[in-house]
């Protein structure tokens, strides 16, 4: 036996609490090698990067697989050991480089060399069953890629309830056009960020938000919230989202059900996308402890899909430290990581998926004051560095041109090699939306992400007018355009006890590149 992965000790708050019952189910995931994952890489840059003769040529669903499927030899290796033991495996990708197992915690300690315990997060009272290390036969090294979930622990936060508006500081009562420190409302954001309110054309444009934990989106609140803050809108059609649902999940319709981040993120795409067709991913309960198993799922279930939304928005992570590197590779904290008050050790602590180079993370900010739509970093705006993965090239001068500025602050509580982020902003604060048929206000990075969504939507039905490709992977254009921000200079975002990363002209991890310029963005996309 060869030990795949370990950890010497589990998460930050997570206490072990003995052996896991010997009978207790456990539902695996099996990662396969893929046969050219480089490959893959190279190929999304090539389709990514202005000026490549590829750019915008993106792989179809049976191209990416050619990338990613395991070589047969891998497949017959792994099967016929799990055949030896008496397992049957299910594959839950098409290229079958993912493959499912249920098995009971006995089997598997005898399987993997494991010792599956029950530990449970003191904060929250979270349970989970994980080891804390695991084997692989020898001769599977280099077939058998990973498991999980072993060492990879759930994130044990969740959010609150937001608190209703009655009026405002000055006793002024909330309006549809609201735009201050106190409420921010879709046509503020539509007027800070020069986005339009003409209804999107192009039915092949789809958007999706995804859902864990238990956030459900309800369309009655959206359908008041329509109503009071984008009564120009008429089409029945563009006042709703379609439901999809993965892993038996759901999606109730009773008030009290309704979730912060369900509402939030469906209110903030349909309300803002104005006409883009939004599908609503609700993941199923087995993840409502906030496993992987959700990202998982969403991510297999969507390149199972000919044709998948062009934009999908997640307002869901954990700290990276919780995951293990070779799952990595397949919040709302500051630098202090996904939660404010996270404990801190020596080091600033990451959060993932954010630090994945793959995906265009957002910061936030909130109005310098209630007479002013300068906008500066928000506090909890979670920014800084990977400990897992590099700089990536299309970001690495706006990077290295944020250290030298930084100098010798914070030297060593951070991984300057880094991939860094976030990569954009948008305003986080005061953020109105509708909840159980009463208005409300949310703060965080989570509204920021459906802002940015629905802007990148609105570009690609743009662009596919146009008979244009539409976006793919953003980051590549995004640094290749720094012109299409608004640069937004100060503010930090404190933790570790710490004052934070400060804001600054250029690229910073409290704001990335800065807040979205519609107009520059769009002659940036060739509009």
């Amino acid at each position: 036996m060869s030990v795949r992965e370990s950890r010497p000790s589990p998460p930050s708050g997570f206490v072990h609490g003995g052996p896991a019952h010997p009978d207790t189910s456990l539902d695996l995931r099996i990662a396969l090698v893929q046969n050219n994952p480089e490959g893959l890489i190279n190929a999304l840059y090539e389709v990514s990067t202005p000026g490549s003769p590829s750019y915008g040529e993106h792989l179809s669903k049976e191209e990416t697989e050619s990338f990613v499927a395991p070589s047969p030899k891998t497949v017959d290796a792994v099967n016929t050991w799990l055949s030896q033991a008496g397992l049957n495996a299910s594959k839950i990708t098409p290229t079958g480089d993912w493959l499912s197992i249920n098995i009971p915690v006995g089997t598997a300690n005898e399987l993997f060399d494991a010792d599956f315990s029950v530990f449970t997060h003191s904060a929250t009272g979270t349970q989970t069953v994980r080891t804390l290390q695991y084997s692989i036969p020898s001769k599977l090294v280099g077939h058998l890629d990973f498991v999980h979930p072993t060492i990879s622990f759930p994130s044990p936060h969740t959010r609150g309830r937001p608190v209703a508006y009655a009026s405002s500081s000055g006793g002024e009562q909330l309006t549809p056009t609201s735009c201050d420190t106190f409420a921010v409302t879709p046509h503020c954001v539509q007027t800070i960020y020069n986005i339009p309110t003409t209804l999107a054309t192009q039915s092949s444009n789809q958007l999706g938000v995804t859902a864990y934990l238990g956030q459900y989106a309800n369309q009655a609140d959206l359908t008041a919230f329509m109503e009071v803050f984008r009564s120009d809108i008429k089409s029945k059609s563009a006042t709703t989202f379609k439901l999809t649902t993965l892993d038996k999940g759901q999606n109730p319709q009773n008030g009290r059900l309704a979730g912060v981040e369900g509402n939030t993120d469906t209110q903030y795409t349909v309300g803002l996308a104005s006409g883009v067709p939004v599908t609503f991913i609700s993941v199923g309960p087995q993840n409502s402890d906030g496993d992987l198993f959700g990202l998982l799922d969403t991510a297999n279930y969507l390149l199972s899909q000919s044709n998948p939304p062009h934009v999908i928005t997640t307002s869901y992570g954990s700290d990276e430290p919780d995951i293990s590197l070779p799952l990595a590779n397949s919040g709302d904290g500051g630098v202090g990581g996904g939660a404010p008050g996270e404990t801190c050790g020596a080091t600033f602590l990451p959060t993932f998926p954010s630090g994945c180079p793959y995906i265009t993370l957002v910061g936030a900010t909130s109005f310098a004051s209630s007479s002013s739509h300068t906008e500066v970093g928000a506090s909890f705006s979670s920014g800084g560095f990977s400990n897992y993965f590099g700089t990536p090239s299309y970001q690495a001068p706006a990077v290295k041109s944020y250290l030298s500025s930084l100098g010798s602050t914070y030297k060593g509580k951070y991984n300057a090699s880094g991939r860094a982020y976030p990569d954009v902003a948008a305003i986080g604060t005061n953020i109105v939306l509708v909840i159980d048929d009463q208005l409300a206000g949310v703060d965080g990075t989570s509204p920021a992400s459906p802002m940015w969504a629905s802007i990148v939507a609105l570009l690609n039905d743009q662009l596919i007018s146009h008979g244009k490709k539409p976006l793919g992977f953003l980051n590549p254009w995004l640094y290749a355009n720094p012109s299409a921000f608004h640069d937004v200079t100060s503010g930090s975002n404190p933790g570790c006890n710490t004052n934070g990363f400060p804001a600054t002209k250029g690229w910073d991890p409290v704001t990335g590149l800065g807040t979205p310029n519609f107009a520059a963005l769009k002659t940036a996309a060739g509009l």
